[in-house]
């Protein structure tokens, strides 16, 4: 009785040390990996911020982008502001906090980059500013990319990344697919290369524009690319989908994108897709 007594509070003991020690880990040491639900260690990501057991890549700035996929970037725009359009409820403060967050005006990065001795025109949708939605200021910068693009006879590389349209700007946010659609359009047909990249999630009224409007479509590994999310299409069809049913290699398997690119191979990639496409009409 006695040694069970003393296994008894020994094991107390370990239980107390191990809830001590987990509550002394720093937040963001360990993250789990939303497709692979390993645990993994935050230096294991590496540059890329990649899980190294299924190669999906964590979301990230579109700053901590342009820092290993650019060898120059000039920003464009970034005095745009939204003018709130329908004056919704605490609106304003939900874009200044995102944009205390982000270093961002809106939703996307854009300006001239270069990698190498190639000029190119660089768009990047951030999912950390309201999930990447889509507002006024979103796709005025991403028409004025490549109106810029167009005027300048420079190839235009887009990265997306969306919840969709950004509902407290309503059918303003809605006419931003056309607007930009437009402007791929004048682009495409002044002879000139888009070259579209989809990273997790892309989704909405991107998706259903300027995101599958490329030349060349390119994805990153285990990117969720659809139009409605999982559980709004369960609910309208009554019936359960596929998991795999919106990840990047599902959609490629059927026709949607052209190539599944890892984050250290983009820039190598891009810069020979740049080169191979210089003057050539999109179709």
């Amino acid at each position: 009785m006695q040694l069970f007594d003393e296994l008894k509070t020994l094991g107390q003991k370990h239980v107390k040390a191990d809830k001590q020690a987990q509550q002394n880990v720093p937040s963001g040491v360990w993250l789990a990996c939303p497709k692979c639900k390993q645990s993994v260690y935050h230096k294991d990501l590496g540059t890329y911020s990649t899980c190294p057991n299924c190669g999906y890549g964590f979301r990230i700035s579109s700053r901590q982008r342009v820092d290993w996929l650019t060898d120059s970037f000039t920003e464009m725009d970034q005095d745009l502001q939204t003018a709130d359009p329908l004056d919704f409820p605490d609106y304003a403060k939900k874009i200044e906090k995102a944009q205390q967050a982000t270093d961002l005006n809106d939703s996307v990065l854009t300006g001239v980059a270069k990698i190498g001795e190639q000029e190119f025109l660089l768009g990047i949708m951030d999912p950390k500013f309201i999930m990447g939605s889509m507002g006024t200021v979103t796709g005025e910068k991403i028409t004025r990319l490549f109106e810029y693009a167009t005027q300048h006879n420079k190839a235009v590389v887009l990265f997306t990344a969306s919840g969709g349209a950004r509902m407290q700007e309503g059918i303003h946010s809605l006419m931003q697919m056309a607007k930009v659609s437009q402007a791929v359009r004048e682009h495409s047909k002044a002879g000139l290369f888009y070259l579209s990249v989809i990273t997790d999630p892309t989704t909405g009224g991107v998706t259903a524009s300027f995101a599958m409007q490329g030349d060349i479509i390119l994805s990153e590994p285990h990117a969720l690319i659809g139009f409605a999310g999982k559980r709004v299409i369960e609910q309208t069809m009554h019936q359960k989908i596929p998991e795999n049913l919106q990840d990047a290699d599902n959609i490629m398997k059927h026709g949607f994108i052209d190539a599944i690119v890892k984050r250290e191979e983009q820039k190598d990639t891009i810069a020979w897709l740049l080169e191979m496409n210089q003057g050539k009409a999109g179709e």
